[in-house]
């Protein structure tokens, strides 16, 4: 897919790797929606850019929040093209630390984020993706950013690594099955 005069969705895309694929798409020609809990970063980065980019605040595990982003990113440029998937969240603890066990909410709190809104903003997406003409049956790509955490998660991110490891495991079986749809996952 050829970037220049489509319309990417960043998630985290206020700062970080987030911002810099934001940056890579605007400059490649790409309408851009910066989607962020950091406000003022966002819309600082907005503005910088110029007219090809908005920042829509937004929480990636709320479904409405979700919605709400893809409605303005629909509303303003037409469709969405691509999907950068990036917002996460790190919150290290160990297993067992000088306090005791790892509090299990500080651990579902990282997985709900990184995991759990990473798919709800791709399956809401990839809805809104289907239905955009394809050039050449092409309709969407969907960008998951993972972590070699996933693989080889260091002491105190146990949640992290599992987190991230989710995202990996779910990203190909998201592929195959999105693939039918014409969107590159």
């Amino acid at each position: 897919m050829k970037i220049s005069g489509k319309t990417a969705i960043v998630t985290g895309g206020a700062s970080g790797l987030g911002e810099a694929t934001a940056v890579r798409f605007y400059n490649a020609g790409a309408n851009v929606v910066i989607v962020d809990l950091q406000e003022e970063l966002g819309q600082a980065l907005a503005a910088k850019l110029g007219d090809r980019a908005i920042f829509v605040k937004g929480n990636i595990t709320s479904v409405e929040d979700v919605q709400a982003f893809i409605k303005a990113a629909v509303d303003k440029f037409g469709a969405v093209h691509i999907l950068a998937n990036i917002a996460g969240i790190a919150k290290p603890g160990k297993v067992l630390g000088k306090e005791g066990p790892l509090d299990i909410n500080a651990f579902k709190v990282v997985i709900e984020v990184n995991l759990i809104g990473t798919f709800n903003v791709l399956s809401q997406v990839a809805a809104v993706m289907a239905n955009n003409e394809g050039e050449d049956g092409e309709k969407g790509v969907i960008i998951n950013v993972s972590s070699m955490a996933a693989y080889d998660g260091q002491i105190g991110q146990a949640s992290y690594s599992a987190s991230k490891g989710g995202v990996t495991a779910m990203t190909l079986p998201i592929a195959k099955e999105l693939a039918r749809n014409g969107i590159r996952v």
